[in-house]
């Protein structure tokens, strides 16, 4: 019988591959990185940051329309609507 050189996994069961991968933003930061972008689209770039913030939102809502999740993914799906919606209607010509 070989030794393991130390390498134990019984007393880790995450070095088992359990835990899974955790690359990427978790849902909590891409509900407040929307929320900040559909503030800041409401004074410059509009057209840019509201589906930025969309998008951002509906990550973090977990891809399915769930306002339970979290408030800053709400207000982030929220005003990143009305601010695409107002960048629209500017680049369309409506004055409000």
């Amino acid at each position: 019988m070989m030794a393991s050189f130390g390498q134990r996994t019984r007393g880790y069961p995450r070095s088992r591959g359990r835990a899974g991968v955790r690359d990427g933003l978790d849902r909590g930061t891409l509900g407040i990185i929307g929320t900040i972008c559909a503030v800041a689209g409401f004074f410059t770039l509009g057209i840019i940051l509201g589906p930025a913030a969309l998008v951002c939102g509906w990550l973090s809502m977990g891809r399915a329309w769930n306002p339970k999740s979290s408030i800053p993914a709400l207000v982030a799906v929220v005003l990143g609507a009305i601010d695409t919606l107002l960048a629209l209607l500017f680049l369309g010509g409506v004055s409000l």
